[in-house]
């Protein structure tokens, strides 16, 4: 009778909510605000059922749809967590859940990191006219003045590799019920990813080549820049986890939340790495250095 229990309780089933429904609306109205934004930048149109969709405010309101839904789907899911609804199957699907997304995320980085590759290593592929004239059949592009990989690339790489650190002694004081070394330990984590996006902000306003006019420029930004963004969510997330630490919101029994956002952590500072040998030092070898 008790296993009889315990597999019920196990599959206790939530009622359902309308996150999952304004998650999808949200994701929908973004994406084409995303390209009706765009193409107003650009000063063109972008009709659809004939409304012509090139204003940037379907972006904004997609993007407010997306955060509400987040904050609110995150918040209810935190409430489940502690009226005990997250039983040992719901516990192994929310890892298994966050997995996933991870593992999605590597592809959506390969995807970049293929384009790189593809344009350096082929730089001079003759049956690609046109990248050979952007090119000038070599890598990096004639004319292309690269950053100093030991320089700002280098500092970042240890701010992040610091604040990896940093996320992991979080993690063990959790785990030994120290609180203080809990909060001392995100907080430092956060401090590194905000000076992390600030040195990168700088980087790129003193980088000597364009996203525009350039495979170099393109292929280094969208990689790059796709990192950064990673690492601001990354931060934010973490925010999250801080507030709650404060709030005495995990326990050394109960913290997935915490574990999510350390895995994620780790995901960026692993794909920094690769972009670190691949992009700065490999990808701009012997070119000449910008000063």
């Amino acid at each position: 009778m008790a296993d009889a229990h315990q597999k019920k309780h196990d599959y206790h089933i939530i009622d359902p909510s309308p996150w999952p429904l304004l998650a999808s609306i949200g994701a929908f109205v973004l994406t084409f605000g995303g390209v009706g934004f765009m193409r107003y930048l650009h000063g063109s149109e972008f009709k659809m059922f004939g409304l012509n969709l090139a204003t940037p405010w379907l972006f904004f309101i997609g993007l407010a749809i997306v955060i509400y839904t987040m904050i609110g789907w995150w918040a209810d899911t935190i409430k489940e967590g502690r009226e005990g609804h997250h039983t040992r199957v719901v516990s192994l699907h929310l890892r298994y859940g966050m997995i996933m997304f991870i593992a999605s995320e590597v592809m959506f980085f390969v995807a970049w990191f293929w384009a790189f590759f593809d344009a350096s290593l082929y730089a001079n592929e003759a049956i690609q006219a046109s990248r050979v004239l952007a090119t000038g059949g070599q890598w990096p592009p004639k004319g292309i003045e690269v950053l100093d990989p030991w320089h700002l690339p280098l500092y970042n790489t240890v701010i992040l590799l610091l604040s990896g650190t940093c996320v992991t002694w979080a993690h063990h004081a959790l785990l030994h019920n120290d609180r203080k070394g809990l909060i001392n330990g995100l907080l430092l984590t956060v401090v590194l990813g905000v000076l992390f996006s600030f040195v990168q902000a700088y980087e790129y306003a003193e980088a000597p080549f364009a996203f525009k006019n350039s495979i170099y420029g393109a292929t280094f930004f969208m990689a790059t820049g796709f990192h950064g963004f990673h690492v601001l969510i990354g931060t934010i997330f973490l925010i999250v986890c801080l507030l709650r630490a404060v709030n005495g919101g995990f326990t050394p029994q109960k913290h997935f939340g915490f574990e999510a956002a350390a895995w994620y952590w780790h995901f960026v500072d692993v794909v920094w790495l690769f972009l670190f040998f691949t992009i700065y030092i490999w990808g701009g070898w012997g070119a000449p250095l910008a000063h």
